[in-house]
Parts: structure tokens; sequence; C-alpha cells
């Protein structure tokens, strides 16, 4: 059952003392919110988290006054003061089913009935040579603009996008009140790819109902093909093995050196990746030191959210925060860890008829000889974006046999991985495999879940036993000869020139500041 009860959060000060947080109204968000919360303050101390809204300041219900006599309800509280706090996620999804947030029980619906609303989409697109592969249209007498020629197969529909949607969002501009040929050069001026905000029409209709404002607040980002990474660690005896530095350039917490072996190492922390959350909280807004005191305060273990340089480029792109991932990630709880991630059901979007939600999320090690008709599979990528999957598996053919299936992510080729591989690389891994070929792959729930508990995808997820369930396909043997003779070309084709000695770079230029290590 979901709920909307408050925690009720008294507060005390000392004399020349503050409690300990800033009270905000911010552009495109409701409520009245918390923020830059005072590391060992009594707000800290008491449990407020970023982002919390207030619904009530000693008994006083202020969710629709305004921010200045919120402030003077707090300022004649006097040295104690009870506030009525909501959690973000909470308050947004209330907001949304236009829940009576006055109401001191704040029980939506009855028990067994509550149901999430809907949710719009943020879809991400990259131009190929033929172009997205959608139309937009307009309906006279109908608001906006609509998707159309949406053609299975191609880019927009990959992406999400689908017939009659609604269109919101361009890069994170609202352009509702756009011409069409307005809405057109916007899109031109993306370049190559291009972030979109959606809605379909039952979507649009509850919303309208309810005369609700709708954003990109209230979209899902299981559509994005990049996602941020949940990075759980245990502190090592050397602590957890990263550095985290600021760069005033770009703005934000970096990870700079990770030690090989350590704890952040082995979790799959890699340098510049950017820190978004610290045990659920949004650091983005917070000072270096605010973040290091946020980790030390975790004692021996820490979970983070992080991005790396393309998938941190495409959520700005798109002018959405990555907590868009951890809230839907995370529902009304903290974010899974690896072991929680194993029973989490698989998306609606790609699941399989026939197959069990709850089956443990584990890769699959297929292991084929090739055909005459080849090894039955084709490698697809999108322009742009890094990760390869298989599409138009042959049924009965080399890969088919050994449990490929159409969609899945390719992580590892002949032991090598190939996750931040070009598609021309792997090609050439796979080319110079010879007559057999070993693949690491994962259905693409099973990967994103991995992905977003940090945990590296690797054989040895398939447990001790792994190569008992390495499923393999059966070919007849080539002829010796020619075997032989391939042998050689191949062997030919991978010698490359003596590359000149790599030196170790730093990179210049850039300047660091408030260098932390842990």
């Amino acid at each position: 059952m979901t709920t909307y009860k408050p925690r009720v959060i008294s507060l005390t000060k000392t004399p020349g003392q503050t409690f300990g947080f800033y009270l905000r109204v911010e552009q495109n968000e409701e409520g009245h919110l918390i923020r830059c919360l005072e590391m060992g303050g009594p707000a800290e101390l008491a449990g407020m988290k970023d982002g919390d809204r207030i619904l009530r300041v000693n008994g006083t219900f202020v969710d629709e006054l305004s921010h200045s006599e919120v402030v003077e309800l707090v300022r004649d509280g006097g040295a104690s003061v009870s506030f009525h706090i909501l959690d973000e996620s909470s308050y947004k999804k209330a907001k949304a089913l236009g829940v009576k947030l006055s109401d001191p029980h704040l029980t939506p619906v009855a028990k067994g009935a509550t149901k999430e609303p809907p949710k719009l989409k943020l879809c991400y697109l990259v131009k190929t040579s033929s172009g997205y592969g959608f139309s937009l249209r307009s309906v006279r007498g109908e608001p906006g603009l609509f998707m159309t020629q949406v053609d299975s197969g191609r880019v927009a529909y990959n992406a999400g996008v689908r017939n009659e949607d609604r269109l919101l969002e361009v890069n994170g501009e609202n352009i509702e009140s756009y011409t069409h040929d307005e809405v057109v050069e916007k899109i031109k001026l993306g370049g190559k790819s291009v972030m979109l905000l959606l809605v379909d029409k039952e979507t649009d209709s509850f919303y309208r109902n309810k005369k609700n404002k709708i954003g990109s607040w209230l979209a899902t980002v299981k559509f994005l093909p990049l996602q941020p990474r949940f990075i759980n660690l245990t502190k090592g005896s050397n602590g957890y093995g990263f550095l985290l530095k600021e760069d005033p350039g770009q703005g934000g917490h970096f990870i700079g050196e990770v030690d090989k072996g350590s704890p952040a190492d082995k979790a799959g922390l890699r340098k510049m990746d950017r820190v978004v959350a610290v045990n659920g909280t949004d650091v983005d807004k917070c000072s270096h030191k605010q973040v290091v005191d946020w980790i030390r305060l975790c004692d021996n273990t820490c979970s983070f959210l992080v991005v790396d340089k393309d998938t941190d480029q495409m959520y700005k792109q798109g002018k959405v925060s990555p907590m868009l991932f951890w809230e839907e990630m995370k529902g009304s709880n903290s974010p899974p860890s690896y072991t929680e991630a194993l029973s989490l059901p698989a998306p609606a979007q790609t699941s399989m008829a026939g197959r069990d939600k709850t089956e443990e999320l584990r890769p699959k090690l297929c292991r084929m000889e090739k055909t005459s008709a080849g090894y039955g599979f084709h490698l697809n990528g999108i322009e742009g974006v890094l990760g390869q999957y298989i599409t138009e598996v042959v049924k009965g053919g080399a890969a088919d046999k050994a449990g490929m299936e159409n969609d899945d992510v390719v992580i590892e080729v002949n032991g090598e991985n190939v996750e931040q591989s070009t598609h021309a690389e792997v090609v050439n891994i796979i080319r110079r495999s010879g007559n057999t070929l070993e693949m690491l792959v994962a259905r693409q729930d099973v990967y994103k879940q991995l992905k977003a508990t940090g945990v590296k995808t690797t054989p040895l997820l398939l447990g001790e036993t792994f190569k008992g369930k390495t499923r393999t396909a059966e070919s007849p043997k080539p002829n010796r000869e020619e075997e032989k003779q391939q042998q050689q070309e191949e062997e030919d084709e991978a010698r490359p020139e003596t590359p000149p000695q790599q030196e170790r770079q730093r990179v210049s230029g850039a300047i660091y500041h408030h260098r932390s290590y842990f």
C-alpha cells in the first residue's frame, strides 16, 4: 500500500545557531524544498534529506503559502519548531495523483487499491543517414504537435516513440506554444541527436482530467539507451580506493584516480565518472567539502549514483537530472543492492512471453562454431552510442542453438570486454575469432539492472559451475587444409605494426581543486 504519511521532525537550536538548512522554492519544482543541509546540523541529524518538502510548520499547512509566509512561520517558532516533511518522490507522486496533502492522514486510496500514476517518456534519438524516422503533424482543434509515420525498426520507434504521442519538449525546452516550423527548426538545431519529452493519449488524458501541470519530472527514463549506475562500496583496509575531485570548468564532482584492485575498482567505478548522489542524497548543488562529509559519514559502506561522460551529456541535453533514474529504480525504498536486484521484475518493454519475471539476473555465455551459413546473427549498434546488441538470430542457427536471443546486449567477445568498444572494433574481434566464437551476452532488462547495481557483468556471475551451464552450438568440423589456410590469413591480418611506446599522460589545461582520497 502506498501512503503519503509525512515524517514529523522537531528541531531545536541554541543561541547563535541555525537549524542547518535552506528553505527554497525553485523553478519547475513544486513545494517548499529543503536544500543545502549543514553536515552535523540539527536538520541533518534529525533526518531531513535534500529535496524533502515541508508540508506543515508547527501544525500550520504551508504547501499553498508563499515562500515569505513560510519563512515567517519558521522565524516565529523561535528556538524550537516542528515540521511535517514528505520526501521528494512521495510528494511528486501525491501531486500527480491529486492527493489532498492538507489531509492529516494522507492516505489517498483504500488499502490494496493504490495505482502508480502513468508516466510521460523521455526518448533519445541519434540520427542516421535516413533521418530520425518520424514526422510531426498538427490536428485542427487540438493544441500541440503529434508524432506520425513512426516506422517500426527505425530510430524513433526503437527509441520508444509511437504514433499519436504528443510532443512536449525538445532538448529540455517546452515547445507547446511553438509553431510546426519552429519545432522543426529546433530539432534541426540539435544536430545529430535530440531528446524528446512525449506523452501518449492515455497519459495525457489522465493529467488533463486532474488539471495537473506536467513535465519531465513525471517521465520514465526506461527508454533511454544510457543509464546512470549504482555503485555500492564496502571500505577496504586502505579505504574505498578512489580520488574525488571538483572541476570548476565542468561543474560537478568527479572520480579521479581509481586504485587497481580496490573496492572502487572491483565495483566498476571509473575515472571521470560524475557523482550524482551519495546514499540517496543529490549532491549536484553541494560543495566539495559537503560531498566529502557525506562520504565520511557512510562509515564502512557507501552507495553512489554515478554517470559516465556519454550518459551525463545525454541527460544534460534533455536538461533532466539523473536522479529521475534513481527515483524510478528505488520507488519509495532505498536504491537496490546487487542481491536485491536479483529479484527485480523485468521492465515491461523487454519482458518475453513465458519467461519468469523473477528469474535471477544472469548473463549468458554462448559458444558457437561457424557453419557454412555463418554464426546466424547480426550485430547492431546505435550510431554515436557505445554498446552492441544482437538482432536477426536465425532459428536453428549456431547462435540460436547457443542460447542467443534478439536484443541481447554483447558484453564480452572471446573473453574481451567490449562494452566501451565501437561497432567496427567488435566486428573485427569476431572476424578474427576463426571458426569458433565465445560471447558473453545478457538480455536488455538483465543488463540494465545489473549495470544499475554497479556490479561488473562477467562469467563469474554464472557461479562456480558456469562452465557446465554454457550453451554450445555444435557444427561439422571444417576441412583441415582450409582451416590452416584461413588461420594463417587471419594471423597475418591480426599482426599490426609495432606501435610507438605510449607514455602515461595527465590532462593538461584543466585546473582541479579539492582533491580528497578515500
